[in-house]
């Protein structure tokens, strides 16, 4: 192949990738619309006449199919491929949200069914948004980071995407813009799916020994066919970025692959050369590093990836990376004070922030009902969908604050991670101070901004504390659990929100449920939210307090060794 010719196909292979990387972003795009549910959720209690509690009960549901998913949702993408997933969720989103327009125009509608149509839209989204970023991931390895941030970034402004196109399009039509969620999130995904597609490396390049690494401590990227066993192999070979069955540990050992590609430890005796791949479809796929990326949305935006030839990241030595050199999972995990420390951390402080994003329309609705009674539905629905914008664009702020914070505090300051947690429970506790004061509607934004911050402070880091604190060979598995965390409280917080409004609610003569008693419709409830960040303030610093004793305690013992 001439120099011209490899040349071209270079360029054909990196335009390809970018319409690839577009079309993951566009999916992405319409896999975040769960968290617009408190711009339509108030006027559709309405006019079914359900209470906050029943309302609340069909926004958890979908808050279930987002996070209780993550494990077996990453393990499906891994084993069969990008593309499969994103048609499932293409479905799933367009049926989930379909029935709750139909709902909505006939006036009734079955709430055990609504929850099940709900668990669908989160599940849709899941398995959508999952196979967008693990694409993203793949298609350019030497760039994970800023591949991964698109997708990321467009998951955390979906909500803003869609509540400002409904005021625009749709304002004060809930029918319209439940269809336009239906059609809207269908669209985009399948659409998205012709696109979405693993593209194979041109060219693989070997590591060179930098200092501080031997010949035979050198981190080398192996491709999918090199990882799998060649003796009575009976792995078929399908789409790029399926995974292979076992990866080797830098001890030697084998365990379970958790993403579409190994990192061995290449020792002088080895004869084998990076060879290219056989076939056009082979590719090299993500690495263990980047296995949170294949689960959810909780991805820290800063790049743990680098552009070293082979594509390995290796940021002195990988016996000095503390991720590399631990393993906790299982039984392990679970047994480890450190898990339930942050496994509590992240119960408290997402369920406070699902509480007011499931919520924040019936703040609106309560404060502005009773600020000035002659306010219409058009323009409460147009206040609702505002302050969904506002939480949306602030979880994107907040996740890219806390990825570049945290790096920041780790490698400026020598400072642990956690502190970022600390701050979020800080920006939580003041949220809660202002919704608990604030009377003057006009001034909600400061309850709705500095709830998606916070929100966005907790998910932007999490993802790489989990990876210091148990190791990076088995996070797919141990964020999966540390998710489940919020389906339990997000279940307390939201239902206790419930109770609270509709024991202040009253039912009209036309039979519809509203609370005429302003900043006491939600009070209580947010007292106990902020007892709740006070008790994760505490859990944090003592979190820190802890990894610093065990860090200093694993320094002098390799130390001593």
């Amino acid at each position: 192949m001439t120099t011209t010719t490899k040349t071209m196909l270079d360029q054909q292979l990196k335009r390809a990738r970018l319409v690839s990387s577009i079309a993951a972003t566009v999916i992405s795009l319409a896999c975040g619309t769960n968290y617009v549910y408190s711009a339509w959720a108030p006027q559709f209690a309405d006019k079914l006449h359900l209470t906050t509690t029943q309302s609340n009960l069909i926004g958890l549901a979908g808050n279930l199919g987002m996070y209780s998913m993550g494990v077996p949702v990453g393990m499906y993408v891994d084993r069969r491929g990008t593309r499969p997933p994103v048609i499932v969720g293409a479905l799933l989103l367009g049926l989930g949200y379909f029935p709750f327009k139909a709902a909505y125009e006939s006036g009734t509608g079955s709430v055990p069914l609504l929850c099940i149509f709900s668990f669908l839209t989160g599940f849709g989204s899941c398995m959508a948004f999952a196979a967008s970023v693990k694409t993203s991931a793949l298609n350019w390895p030497h760039h994970r980071g800023t591949a991964t941030a698109f997708p990321l970034a467009a998951f955390g402004l979906s909500a803003f995407f869609f509540s400002a196109s409904g005021s625009v399009f749709f304002p004060g039509n809930t029918g319209a813009f439940l269809m336009f969620l239906s059609v809207g999130t269908f669209t985009l995904t399948f659409l998205g799916f012709f696109f979405l597609k693993v593209y194979p490396r041109s060219s693989y390049h070997p590591v060179h020994s930098g200092p501080g690494l031997s010949s035979s401590q050198q981190l080398r990227r192996t491709l999918s066919e090199e990882s799998k066993p060649q003796a009575g192999r009976s792995f078929v070979d399908g789409e790029p970025g399926m995974s292979p069955t076992v990866y080797t540990t830098p001890s030697g050992t084998t365990a379970p692959a958790l993403s579409g590609a190994t990192d061995e430890l290449v020792g002088p005796s080895s004869s084998r050369d990076v060879s290219p791949p056989r076939r056009s479809n082979d590719v090299e796929a993500a690495s263990a590093e980047t296995a949170q990326e294949d689960i959810d949305e909780t991805s820290s935006l800063v790049s743990r990836s680098s552009s070293l030839p082979g594509d390995v990241y290796v940021e002195s030595s990988v016996d000095m990376d503390r991720s590399h050199r631990i393993d906790i999972r299982g039984w392990a995990l679970l047994k480890s004070l450190e898990f339930w420390q942050l496994f509590c951390i992240m119960a408290i402080l997402a369920g406070i922030g699902l509480m007011t994003i499931n919520n924040i329309g019936h703040d609106v609705n309560a404060l502005w009902k009773y600020y000035d009674k002659t306010v219409d539905d058009t323009f409460l629905v147009h206040r609702q969908q505002m302050h969904v914008s506002i939480l949306s664009v602030g979880s994107f702020i907040g996740r890219l604050l806390s990825g570049v914070g945290s790096d920041f505090l780790v490698k400026v300051l020598k400072a642990s991670r956690v502190w970022c947690l600390t701050l979020g429970s800080v920006i939580f506790f003041i949220a809660q101070l202002c919704a608990l004061n604030i009377l003057n509607p006009h001034l909600l934004g400061f309850v709705s901004g500095l709830s998606g911050l916070g929100y966005g402070f907790l998910f932007g880091v999490f993802p790489s504390i989990v990876a210091e604190s148990f190791g990076i060979h088995g996070l797919s598995q141990n964020w999966g659990f540390m998710t489940l965390s919020p389906v339990v409280s997000g279940n307390v917080f939201n239902l206790f929100y419930g109770k609270v409004f509709d024991k202040h609610s009253i039912v009209n003569d036309e039979g519809e449920r509203t609370c005429p008693d302003g900043i006491d419709c939600y009070k209580d409830a947010y007292y106990m939210t902020l007892g709740a960040c006070a008790i994760g303030l505490c859990v944090s610093l003592w979190t820190i307090r802890r990894q610093h004793h065990q860090r200093l305690k694993e320094a002098k013992r390799t130390a001593e060794d």
